[in-house]
């Protein structure tokens, strides 16, 4: 890694940092700001005003929101997420085992939909403006039009209610088989998978017919190489680094679809936990969730802009 490399890659995780406080900063403000008050919501609409002021006062909320943010901030360089206001846990113990389960929502939908997408997208390259080409763009098309609360909306009254063949609920308490695990799964997990095999699958075609339109690649079928070995030897090796980035931007559109996926199948994940914390006025836990779900995005942009760095470099060494 020559210095130039190194300096472009330090100023990128430099913005990345910058970047993550300044998400700080806002998660804190902007969650401050919700309206609602947790104190009145855990006392009741009969309870005295007093009785208000002196939970909100043992709660710290009476304080200025200066000294909230430095002692929150504070706590967040050591570790510590803080207390949930209404279950008074720690935070980081409510969120520990949702975020495992989201993790395994997640990994499960890109096993599920990163091969199909790159399968359907590099066959449609190969094979563009034939029939196969024209059926893939408008399916994929028609998948990124709906909303995901519809498609999963959908799926309940078809497959669940319809049907009867599936769940309504993604319990995942009740797991002791591999048929069990399908029938929790397979309704979140297509739902998230649509609309990614959708984006990813229009966006890897875009790259691979924008190298394989190029001249080098005409030099090579001029020069009778074969088409598998064209793709193998020259045009998979080339766009490594945008498909990376195509992966990384796909994918951080689970950060937003999981929401509402965990909501409409009572999935036990972060996404439904920082749902139900809202509700509750929890505002240390909405916080964490929040910040984790940055955090997330954040690191999938930077590996993305990183790879892309070094491809650069391979590509200008070349």
């Amino acid at each position: 890694m020559n210095a130039k490399l190194g300096i472009a890659i330090a100023r990128r995780l430099g913005a990345s940092c910058v970047s993550l406080v300044f998400v700080v900063v806002a998660v804190f403000f902007i969650t401050s700001a919700l309206p609602g008050d947790v104190a009145q919501s855990l006392l009741g609409q009969a309870v005295t005003p007093d009785a208000v002021a002196a939970l909100r006062h043992s709660l710290r909320l009476d304080e200025p929101v200066l000294l909230r943010f430095a002692s929150w901030a504070g706590g967040l360089l050591r570790g510590d997420f803080g207390m949930s206001l209404v279950s008074h846990q720690s935070v980081m113990s409510m969120v520990h085992e949702r975020l495992l389960h989201s993790l395994l929502l997640a990994g499960i939908t890109t096993l599920f939909a990163v091969p199909t997408a790159l399968l359907l997208g590099t066959l449609s390259a190969i094979f563009r403006n034939t029939v196969f080409d024209r059926c893939v763009s408008v399916l994929t098309l028609c998948v990124v039009s709906v909303p995901e609360f519809l498609v999963a909306t959908l799926a309940v009254l078809v497959f669940a209610v319809q049907l009867h063949l599936l769940p309504a609920l993604a319990s995942i308490s009740d797991i002791h088989s591999i048929g069990s695990f399908l029938a929790a799964f397979s309704m979140p997990v297509a739902t998230l998978g649509c609309v990614i095999v959708g984006q990813m699958a229009r966006m890897t075609r875009a790259v691979m017919v924008n190298v394989l339109s190029s001249s080098w690649v005409e030099m090579a079928v001029l020069k009778g190489v074969s088409p598998t070995a064209i793709i193998l030897r020259h045009v998979l090796p080339n766009v490594v680094a945008p498909l990376f980035n195509v992966m990384a931007l796909s994918l951080s559109y689970l950060l937003g679809g999981v929401v509402i996926v965990e909501s409409v199948f009572h999935y036990p994940g972060i996404a439904s936990l920082m749902v139900d914390s809202v509700a509750s006025r929890d505002i240390p836990l909405v916080q964490t969730c929040a910040l984790i779900f940055c955090a997330a995005y954040l690191l999938l942009t930077t590996l993305a802009d990183v790879v892309a760095l070094f491809s650069t470099q391979e590509r200008s060494r070349a």
